[in-house]
């Protein structure tokens, strides 16, 4: 029977009888030969001690196990807003946050954090009588609330939404779930209110500025609706105008037609009237002339047969001589006609041009004048439009201005109240018991060496011969059993 406070028999050779595996070299000195410890001796000391390395590991999970248990519970209620970065007041820029908005977000988070925020908690939820809040204090009775203030400043998280967004968490922390959403609702509800009270005198003075403002809109629409029906009333200019407007302009354009038709006409004339009118197109193309001349022909052909065969004195010659000056005087008295009418027709055309130039100028002229007032007229009805679009717009927001003035007003609103939580937060018994367990382990494996090496340095195995006192074991035997009756 090997008994376990036995320990093994170790045989040691004297120095000059070591093996040569053994011998050091003469120039490593001994410290840093035998430096540290080895694998063998790290357990030969925790198996020495390993009931007492068990039991201090078991001590420490449960001493874990039962603080964990006397931990009081924490719950988290959270309450969430949203800013707006667009100002609720029509009459104020569009961008209210003019500057970083983080930097804005920080402010707010400042602001609700600060005493002008929390006492009105404090009061409010009554928690000066609380003796969680109360406990420890021992200064003057006037300076609980702050007391109590500091203690709820510790017991509140507020943070900004992640990725810059622009959500604001109000978190608060508490024994009861119940007066943790209170204390989360109590903060955001105060800082609302706050705010908008401060918001509430700029935006009452906007409104009245704004009222102001709409009285002068609504008179300057006033006043171009008179301007625009004086003016009908003295042109009589209506909106039918314009159809009239385009009926004279219609005309004009032909008139100016006809007057470059009668242009033409006369320069027409002008040429008929300056050529040779026994050559021109309408003697040519005229029947009578043409015929006159065939018979004038024809008389100069019988006249020199006649000549020929009865002399110039024969009365039939001088019958013929009469006969062809008649025809003659005809056809003259008939080309000078021709001549004649060129004439009237060139002085008609020039009379037919002159009066369509005189009526041209009379319509355009009329049509500058119906023109001309119509774009006086347009122009008072764009003063009007323009009058009554800024009236109209105004007026639109007057209503949301008398709401913002009203104390309602406000860019940051509640997206969700706390509710009590069902669940606490804190401990985090896993991760409590999880360390417990980490830490016994570790204390467990680390007693045993400090009081190993404090207090009871022992004799273990061959390499503490080896290390600590450099003499090489030569051979280990088994322990060795003392008890009476052992073989």
């Amino acid at each position: 029977m090997r008994s376990p406070r036995n320990l093994p028999v170790l045989a040691a050779g004297r120095p000059e009888l070591q093996p040569p595996t053994f011998q050091l070299p003469p120039d490593l000195p001994q410290e840093e030969a035998q430096a540290g410890m080895s694998l063998a001796q790290v357990w030969a000391i925790l198996s020495a001690y390993r009931r007492m390395a068990g039991a201090i590991a078991l001590g420490i999970v449960v001493v874990t196990a039962v603080i964990i248990k006397l931990i009081p519970k924490t719950y988290t209620a959270t309450a969430t807003l949203m800013v707006n970065y667009e100002s609720p007041d029509p009459l104020a820029a569009r961008g209210i946050i003019t500057g970083p908005v983080a930097t804005y977000i920080s402010t707010e988070i400042e602001l609700m954090e600060s005493s002008e925020t929390l006492l009105p908690v404090v009061d409010q939820l009554k928690l000066a009588s609380d003796p969680y809040y109360t406990s420890g204090y021992k200064g003057d009775a006037g300076e609980l609330r702050n007391w109590v203030k500091d203690v709820l400043a510790k017991d509140l998280e507020i943070e900004q939404g992640r990725f810059g967004s622009q959500l604001i968490y109000i978190n608060a922390f508490a024994r009861d779930p119940v007066l943790a959403a209170k204390i989360a609702n109590a903060v955001a509800d105060t800082y609302l209110a706050q705010q908008r009270e401060r918001m509430s005198g700029p935006a009452s003075e906007r409104a009245k500025n704004y009222a102001q403002e709409l009285a002068e809109l609504k008179q300057k629409v006033s006043i171009a609706q008179d301007q625009v029906t004086a003016f009908r009333q003295r042109t009589g200019v209506t909106d039918a105008e314009t159809q009239a407007n385009n009926v004279e302009a219609d005309l004009l354009a032909s008139l100016e037609q006809r007057y470059q038709e009668a242009q033409n006409r006369r320069r027409a004339a002008e040429v008929a009237a300056g050529s040779d009118q026994a050559s021109s197109t309408a003697v040519l193309g005229s029947e009578l002339i043409q015929k006159l001349k065939a018979q004038l022909d024809e008389q100069n052909t019988q006249l020199a047969q006649l000549r020929a065969t009865m002399g110039s004195a024969h009365p039939k010659v001088i019958e013929l001589e009469n006969q062809i000056a008649a025809t003659r005087h005809s056809l003259v008295n008939e080309t000078a006609s021709y001549s004649n009418y060129a004439s009237s027709e060139l002085t008609a055309a020039r009379e037919l041009e002159r009066k369509l130039a005189a009526a041209v100028e009379v319509q355009r002229q009329k049509v500058l004048g119906v023109r001309k007032l119509q774009d006086e007229g347009t122009k008072y009805m764009l003063e009007l439009e323009s009058a009554q679009s800024v009236y109209k717009r105004a007026l639109d927001g007057y209503d949301q201005i008398m709401f913002a003035s009203d104390e309602h007003a406000t860019n940051i609103n509640f997206i969700s109240r706390a509710v009590p939580a069902l669940k606490a937060t804190k401990p985090n018994k896993v991760k409590l018991m999880l360390m417990g367990v980490i830490a016994g382990l570790l204390i467990g494996v680390a007693a045993p060496f400090v009081y190993e090496f404090l207090f009871n340095r022992r004799v273990r195995c061959r390499d503490d011969f080896e290390r600590t006192f450099g003499v090489p074991v030569l051979s280990e035997f088994d322990a060795i059993d003392f008890t009476p009756g052992s073989a």
